[in-house]
């Protein structure tokens, strides 16, 4: 009886605080107002203020903010009071063409339950131009068209409203038409050509017309279109749709590619002006989307699923055009049936996971229902379990309040699940169920495992720094804060590895990145370990091991090993001319840095002077002669190897051979014509040298044939006692005196010698000689000084 009387005043003090929250409850909504695009953070208004609360109570009876699409677009600062917005919106994404764009938002709050209704106005800017569906449209008009006649043309779309929306057309400037701004019943704006004159195709058979739409910003943007006109031969009957409008209707649930109606039109013209095709006329992106029609037939299908919670009808124009290019227009209205294909929705807004035993009525959790369907579909019945000391109050439209019935006791049973069922009215019916539990507070009781213990990675080298190179990932199987991942970097086992400048760890997410570019030549691999650790208190983790290997890229050149590439005098191979088909000249040895098939070599003759007398083998890099050698080839021969790796994009190095042919290996060694022709080029005493040579040459002939000469006088004189008068001299009896003819009075040797040192130019006279002794001389001379190269004898 003691407790009856007790529980008596706790009801009639509930009745009151119901009594108070439906008062404000049914108050007039709070009305804020903010443009469209205004950045996150952005403060809406002081809520503590205008709900007329005392400082500190938001925060005291835990003030939330919820939007009836669940979506949390506003937040609200329970300290300071304060209402922001917490994303940036977007007034065509949140209503498209609906105006006034209005969020609906509830504030309640705990201790005692207290709801606010409240509305914010989103404001339009002009952040869209208008659009047109293409760039161009072609037009056909006939050639007897009179005067005055209109032509509907393509209209545009603005996302924006208002006076920010698509406001009126304009035409390029011409002499036959005028564009006019057509207003809808729909509030849209329709374009229509009008004919200013009568048209001649043989005149002009085709305009070219730029349609620009303009909206009514400040200041104002605007869209483009190209009209194609063709001025057609006359066509007098344009096509009749038999019904128009039509009207038909269509389950929100058909399937897609389902026929939706089929349309006709007639024409009475005959041949190809008779002949009737269909399509879509100014239809909308939406329309285009959900809806085909068949060109010949006229059969409308469904393309994309209805939804009558989105679309509830749709208007949709239809044109017919003939083949002499008149078209009639009709109209389908499609009226989409709802059928009961949503289930209710349930969202918690607040719960409370843990209730202390031996507390008076605690409230649970606050949730609202939702069923998107309409009607009898859309309406709904809430209910839990009748075993369990919890009931359910209706609070506020479709918000519920889950409390307890009556204190709990622990000991008796320490863990409760509520099922929380919704059932709609539709046939059939659809249900939903929740389950809250109310249970201990979670432990951090689970160590963050890896996807794997083992990682590779390959990466190029040569890589960009802070190139992404992979991912590592942990998952916690805790909750909350204890199941929040944190990633880094173990200290390595190697202390040399510098694995600080080489590798970072996104704390967060687990992504690697290659701090610096990487060398394949330098380092090919190398491995280190990962922790992750989560937030729990004490905090657990795990290891992980990352093993990264580094891809070869083909990034060194072929380097020549043989002939040596030091910038020295050419070096040259000797090939005797008695040398047969095959014979092996040289071998040019090269390296590249790189590994695999970034390392393979191939080598190719790429110039030569004497193209098919020596061949290069592609894998070794041998020359070898071709074909037998003979007296016709050139003595000295310039070869240009190439020498080419096998990587994406190849790299390439050349050499150059000097190749002289010798009738054996004991001929002197010549100078290579190359660099004789660029020491004469390079200096002058060159030049000079061969003059001389050619002349001192032409000197030698004539003494020796005057010393033959003289050697015949002399016989004759002395078996006949006369001939040929000598002159008499330090040397009679020796030498020719032929000083009447102008040249030396003496034979002298002149051995002439190119010194080691290439380029210098420089030769040696010896001193005169008697004729008797000057073969021998000039071998002994030969045998002391191998460096010469040709010997001559002046006169």
């Amino acid at each position: 009886m003691e407790t009856l009387e007790r529980i008596q005043p706790n009801r009639q003090v509930m009745v009151f605080i119901l009594m108070v929250f439906l008062s404000q409850a049914l108050a007039e909504p709070i009305r804020y107002s903010v443009m469209e695009e205004t950045e996150s953070g952005f403060f809406v208004a002081h809520l503590t203020k205008d709900l007329g609360l005392g400082i500190g109570e938001l925060a005291a009876r835990s003030a939330r903010v919820v939007s009836d699409d669940d979506k949390q677009r506003l937040q609200l600062d329970r300290q300071t009071g304060d209402l922001l917005l917490r994303e940036k919106l977007d007034r065509e994404e949140l209503c498209g063409p609906i105006e006034p764009c209005v969020l609906h938002f509830q504030v309640f709050l705990e201790t005692p339950v207290q709801f606010f209704e409240g509305e914010l106005s989103i404001q339009d800017v002009n952040d869209h131009s208008p659009v047109f569906p293409t760039g161009e449209m072609l037009l056909k008009i006939l050639e007897n068209s009179q005067p005055g006649t209109r032509f509907p043309l393509k209209l545009a779309q603005d996302l924006d409203v208002g006076s920010n929306g698509l406001q009126k057309y304009t035409i390029s400037p011409n002499s036959h038409f005028h564009v006019l701004t057509r207003n809808h019943s729909e509030g849209k704006k329709y374009p229509d050509l009008v004919q200013d004159k009568p048209l001649d195709r043989e005149e002009q058979p085709e305009f070219s017309l730029t349609l620009t739409a303009l909206d009514g910003g400040s200041p104002p943007k605007s869209g483009t279109i190209t009209v194609r006109i063709l001025i057609m031969d006359v066509n007098d009957n344009a096509p009749e749709f038999v019904h128009t409008p039509y009207e038909v209707k269509v389950l929100e649930n058909n399937p897609l590619d389902s026929p939706v109606i089929s349309v006709s039109a007639r024409d009475v013209d005959a041949g190809n002006f008779g002949s009737v095709s269909y399509g879509l006329f100014q239809a909308s992106d939406e329309i285009k989307q959900t809806f085909s029609i068949n060109e010949v037939t006229g059969e409308i299908r469904l393309t994309k699923k209805l939804d009558f919670e989105q679309i509830k009808s749709y208007h949709v124009e239809i044109e017919a055009i003939d083949g002499g290019g008149l078209s009639g227009k009709g109209t389908v209205f499609i009226d989409v049936v709802d059928v009961n294909d949503n289930a209710p929705e349930l969202t918690i807004s607040s719960l409370t996971s843990s209730v202390p035993e031996n507390a008076p009525e605690t409230v649970v959790s606050i949730f609202r229902i939702r069923d998107r369907d309409s009607g009898d579909n859309g309406k709904m019945i809430c209910s839990i379990p009748d075993n369990l000391p919890f009931l359910l109050k209706p609070t506020f439209k479709n918000f519920y309040t889950l409390v307890t019935e009556r204190p709990l006791d622990r000991e008796s049973q320490a863990e409760y699940n509520i099922t929380i069922t919704v059932t709609d009215l539709g046939t059939p019916r659809l249900k939903t169920q929740h389950n809250i539990t109310v249970t201990v507070s979670d432990v951090n009781d689970n160590a963050p495992a890896f996807s794997q213990s083992a990682y590779t990675l390959r990466v190029r080298e040569n890589n960009s720094p802070a190139l992404h190179i992979g991912s590592v990932s942990a998952t916690d199987r805790d909750s909350g804060a204890n199941a929040q991942v944190t990633y880094s970097l173990l200290p390595p086992h190697d202390p040399r590895l510098p694995l600080a400048s080489l590798v970072s760890i996104n704390a967060d997410n687990g992504q690697l990145f290659a701090l610096r570019s990487l060398d394949f030549e330098a380092l090919r691999a190398f491995e280190f370990r990962v922790g992750a650790a989560d937030r729990g208190s004490p905090a657990l983790s795990s290891q992980a091991l990352v093993r990264v290997l580094v891809v070869d890229d083909n990034d060194n050149s072929p380097f020549v090993l043989y002939p040596p590439q030091n910038g020295s005098a050419p070096c040259s191979e000797l090939v005797p001319r008695a040398a047969e088909a095959g014979y092996l000249v040289t071998k040019v040895v090269a390296v590249d840095g790189d590994s695999g098939q970034n390392a393979w070599l191939s080598y190719q003759l790429l110039r030569a002077t004497e193209p098919g007398l020596f061949g290069v083998w592609a894998h070794n890099g041998e020359v070898r002669t071709a074909r037998p050698l003979s007296e016709r080839d050139a003595v000295q021969h310039r070869l240009v190897v190439l020498v080419k790796d096998n990587g994406e994009p190849p790299l390439s190095a050349s050499v150059t051979l000097h190749v002289l042919l010798v009738d054996g290996f004991s001929q002197p060694y010549l100078p290579l014509p190359d660099a004789a022709a660029a020491e004469a080029r390079a200096d002058p005493l060159t030049v000079y040298l061969v003059v001389a040579l050619a002349s001192v040459s032409s000197l030698f002939l004539l003494s020796v044939l005057v010393f033959v000469a003289v050697r015949l006088c002399r016989r004759s004189r002395a078996a006949s006692g006369g001939g040929c008068s000598v002159a008499e001299g330090p040397f009679a009896g020796h030498l020719v005196d032929v000083s009447g003819a102008g040249t030396l009075s003496h034979s002298y040797q002149y051995d002439v010698c190119l010194t080691g040192v290439p380029r210098t130019g420089e030769f040696k006279f010896l001193q005169a000689v008697f004729p008797s002794l000057l073969i021998e001389d000039t071998e002994r001379e030969i045998q002391e000084n191998p460096n010469c190269r040709n010997s001559f004898v002046f006169s």
